[in-house]
């Protein structure tokens, strides 16, 4: 026998390593429960937010956030001025909300009103402005801070 017909390569080795590195990684910790539904709905909800604030501002008009415990929805005036919001505005991947895929993870509802100026207030009239935060159970909360329009 030749000396070649004895154990494994080098490079079988280490796909080998790859390959079991790549199932730690993944596999693992979907099967011990820890699923991503949670932090995934965070990033929407902040996502989303900073649409309708980008929104208000480059359209000139109100828009309305409404942040249930499970799902946040947007809507728009229909004319520069107004102080409500009656039209529904699509999100950008077209839906026309975003919701959790976990019924365990849920938020603080809230309505949030975008004004056209970029700030955040908590009636449709813009009169006060607000600031505070929006808690997701389990996860860091998103702050929103209303006279500069910031959410994070």
């Amino acid at each position: 026998m030749k000396w070649r017909d004895h154990g494994y390569t080098m490079v079988e080795l280490i796909v080998v390593m790859v390959v079991l590195g790549i199932i730690s990684a993944i596999a693992i910790p979907r099967l011990m429960g820890n699923d991503m539904a949670g932090p995934a709905f965070r990033a929407e909800v902040v996502s989303a937010l900073r649409y309708a604030q980008k929104t208000a501002v480059s359209h000139r008009r109100l828009v309305c956030a409404t942040v249930t415990s499970g799902a946040v929805t947007l809507s728009i005036a229909s004319a520069s001025g107004a102080a409500a919001c009656n039209t529904p505005l699509s999100l950008p991947d077209g839906s026309d909300s975003y919701s959790s895929k976990d019924s365990a993870v849920t938020a603080t509802a809230t309505t949030l009103y975008f004004q056209p100026a970029g700030t955040i207030t908590s009636d449709g009239a813009g009169t006060a402005t607000t600031a505070g935060s929006i808690a997701i159970t389990g996860l860091t909360s998103i702050a929103i801070q209303g006279a500069t329009g910031y959410v994070e």
